[in-house]
């Protein structure tokens, strides 16, 4: 050929090839590849460390997780690449030499003994399904081809690690990797590996929770293949085989699931979301949840919250006792459903009283009953005790001086702290913060009561929960160091219910504070407990607000927060009390007036005691809302010193006058008083001929009904208990019976009331007016 035929033939492949390409770029233009527009995998919901705990299936309902080269491990790859391609990184997405082979081997024996797909032309497939006709395999290869050209190596291997068939509705080896095996696909094993590797190939008939023995030889092929290929040792291989096929039944994630609910509502878009949730603590609570639960009454449900007080962050998650039982309604999330908190309000309303300089931990409480502007708060079980320390009102949950503390403190100031630290509270429309809101009468979250419970022992920072590890941590001052010290120390000394201090060796036991409450009607029982490292909570009842009769926080709720505790990691100190922070002193206390003992006179201290005060703070006792009858608890009169008489104006002329002074109780604790206290703080007599001073103005009480020292027996032949109508003598106001200690009735004036006595042995009957003046019976009930 001369010099111009080369050159026209030259001219030719150059022009020729120009239109190739352009014929190529033109196909390509007008038949694109199918490649997914974004990625589709489904949304999973994973703890801290990465296992998930739910997911939720596309729109088509497949199982897809997440996956990369990054984040499969090597063994994997090594045996896929083995297995399906092991020339995947040098060809162009064809290998010539392959499809050659597997059409030799064709032709001789007549049946495929080996494939000629690349993994690129396997990818191809999953893409855009094609018949296996010759033009079908000529269409894969061509989209290969242009598989090759538009994506990188690494691109279509992740097409491949994402969408390969494992079976059913799975695709891809990380939702495969957690379906059949129940771990991620970053920690398989060699077996687990090749077991992997060779289900794409035949799905259905190698899963191994339904063909375990064919998975098994499938996967012991692929073993021998890594060995010949010099890929695995032979002692590796052999290690392998011994690891058998086991499959747990499919089932994809669901731990946490109303938290992942949430979380995947707040980011509808994301892929992958991670939590702060500690994925074995989650499954473990949840069994433990699950068995609490199996014999209260049907139709109960339940909510746990546990966070990490350094960081704020949940570390386990329960909002229903079974997700997605119907008659529990588990599939309301009542972590954050509105509820009746009852008494758990309470070691805040204390912590703002110690703060204000109101009260320190040995302030004298009347626990009798008191009438706020009509509103008369019972305690739990109507029963009584008369005078009480602030922490022993705390501790034993007492609701009289707590409506009395909220009444000083003011129940709108509270409300709006309570706000200011996270608590969001709930009331009816136009309605305002009142005295009922500290046993219960408003609605807050479980998961708002959690954040600030944990302020107790987080130096007063109360802080919003937070549920994945980008969320900002948001702290509020909730009280001071000292008064968090003060009321966590109150509740922690507070023993577990039927346990004695002395008979266990508490000193690898974490100390907690902890607090119940129950809320009117038994609609909620409530347990809330903060130890050094973590805060617990935990909210039991049935969903739709029906009552649960008798079941209430110190049995229903308690119970399950102490195994929860007992349950969490410890270390070595967490039963060593924390010592008190700056400002924080023990005092001797001077009741009834309340303050130091060492600034009072000897004769004025009828008891003492110890307790914690802040800043050096000692408050007197509260005065009675009726000052005539207490003056501030001192009060001074002069005495003939002759005879210890009390004097009055008009008749201290020739006498030998002193002066004298006494403590007075609050007068309505007088009945809990034994007879010695009470005559040591009352008046001593007026002289003979002095005019009545008005110091000793106060209603004089009897009851009428039933005498001091009866003996009462039913009548004959009946079944019922005695029946008397009492009435109380001698006040025109209101008046409040208690029998044995407990609230059972309540009257004006002398107006009557009819009370059947059933239980036998001896009782005690007081009527209680307002103003103190009170009187008490004793009587037997005989069988």
């Amino acid at each position: 050929m001369g010099a111009r035929g080369r050159q026209r033939l030259l001219a030719a492949l150059r022009w020729g090839t120009v239109a190739l390409l352009l014929s190529l770029l033109a196909l390509d233009w007008l038949f694109p590849p199918p490649l997914p527009t974004a990625r589709d995998t489904s949304a999973v919901v994973v703890a801290r460390d990465g296992t998930p705990l739910r997911a939720f299936a596309d729109a088509e309902g497949v199982w897809r997780h997440p996956a990369d080269p990054d984040t499969v491990s090597p063994l994997y790859l090594e045996a896929l690449l083995t297995y399906e391609d092991r020339w995947f990184h040098r060809h162009p997405g064809v290998n010539p030499v392959a499809l050659a082979r597997a059409g030799w081997q064709w032709l001789r024996t007549g049946r495929i003994v080996s494939g000629g797909s690349t993994l690129t032309m396997q990818v191809a497939r999953i893409l855009e399904p094609h018949s296996r006709t010759p033009w079908g395999k000529a269409r894969q290869m061509l989209r290969a081809l242009q598989l090759e050209a538009h994506l990188s190596k690494r691109e279509i291997l992740t097409l491949y690690l994402e969408r390969a068939p494992f079976g059913g509705t799975i695709e891809g080896v990380e939702a495969a990797s957690w379906a059949y095996l129940g771990k991620p696909a970053s920690r398989l094993s060699r077996a687990e590996a090749a077991l992997l590797a060779v289900l794409p190939q035949a799905p259905s008939r190698l899963r191994p929770d339904r063909h375990p023995e064919r998975a098994r030889i499938a996967r012991d092929k692929l073993l021998e293949r890594m060995v010949a290929q010099g890929a695995w040792s032979r002692a590796e291989v052999d290690d392998a085989r011994i690891e058998p096929v086991v499959s747990r039944s499919v089932r994809q994630p669901m731990h946490a699931a109303l938290l992942a609910q949430r979380l995947r509502s707040a980011e509808p878009g994301a892929e992958r979301i991670r939590s702060t949730i500690d994925a074995g603590l989650q499954r473990m609570l949840e069994e433990r949840v699950a068995s609490y639960f199996g014999g209260l009454p049907e139709r109960t449900s339940a909510a746990l919250l546990v966070v990490d007080n350094a960081t704020m962050e949940a570390r386990a998650y329960i909002g229903a006792a079974e997700f997605g039982d119907l008659a529990r309604l588990g599939h309301v999330d009542m972590v954050r459903a509105w509820r009746s908190p009852g008494s758990t309000l309470k070691p805040f309303l204390y912590a703002m009283a110690l703060d204000d300089g109101l009260i320190h931990s040995a302030s004298l409480m009347v626990d009798a009953p008191q009438s706020f502007d009509g509103y008369r708060p019972g305690n739990f079980g109507m029963a009584f005790h008369g005078p009480v320390s602030a922490e022993q009102a705390l501790r034993l949950s007492l609701n009289v001086p707590a409506v009395d503390l909220l009444d000083r403190v003011g129940p709108g100031r509270f409300a709006a702290r309570l706000e200011h630290a996270g608590i969001r509270l709930w009331f009816p429309r136009g309605a305002r913060p009142g005295l009922p809101l500290i046993l219960g009468g408003t609605g807050a979250t479980l998961e708002d009561l959690v954040g600030a419970h944990a302020a107790l022992v987080r130096g007063g920072r109360a802080g919003r929960v937070r549920l994945t590890a980008d969320a900002p941590l948001l702290e509020r001052r909730m009280m001071s160091a000292g008064a968090a010290w003060i009321v966590a120390e109150t509740l922690a000394a507070n023993p577990r219910p039927g346990e004695r201090m002395e008979t266990f060796d508490l000193r690898d036991r974490p100390r907690v504070a902890w607090k119940t409450g129950t809320s009117y009607g038994f609609r909620d029982a409530w347990a809330l407990g903060a130890t050094r490292r973590h805060t617990v909570g935990v909210w039991v009842g049935r969903p739709d607000g029906t009552p649960l009769p008798g079941q209430y926080g110190a049995i229903t709720a308690l119970p399950l927060l102490f195994e929860v505790i007992d349950s969490l990691p410890r270390a070595p100190g967490d039963g060593v009390p924390q010592p008190p922070p700056d400002g924080v002193a023990r005092r001797e206390i001077c009741w009834p007036l309340g303050t130091a003992a060492d600034a009072q006179p000897e004769g004025l201290c009828q008891r003492r005691l110890e307790g914690w005060v802040l800043d050096g703070v000692v408050p007197p006792t509260f005065a009675e809302r009726d000052a005539r009858l207490w003056s501030a608890g001192r009060v001074a009169f002069p005495v003939d010193a002759h005879t210890g008489q009390r004097l009055s104006a008009g008749c201290m002329e020739g006498r030998n006058a002193e002066e004298a002074e006494i403590a007075r109780w609050p007068a309505l604790l007088s009945p809990w008083l034994p007879a010695a206290v009470r005559r040591a703080s009352q008046l001593p007599p007026l002289a003979p001929g002095c005019p009545d001073d008005g110091r000793q103005a106060m209603d004089g009480l009897r009851i009428d009904g039933v005498q001091d020292g009866a003996r009462l027996a039913r009548p004959p032949g009946s079944a019922e208990g005695v029946r008397l109508a009492l009435r109380a003598l001698g006040t025109p106001g209101d008046v409040q019976w208690l029998l044995d200690g407990r609230w059972v009735a309540s009257t004006v004036g002398g107006r009557a009331f009819v009370h059947q006595f059933d239980a036998p042995g001896k009782h005690a009957l007081t009527a209680l007016a307002d103003s103190g003046a009170w009187a008490r019976v004793e009587f037997e009930v005989v069988r």
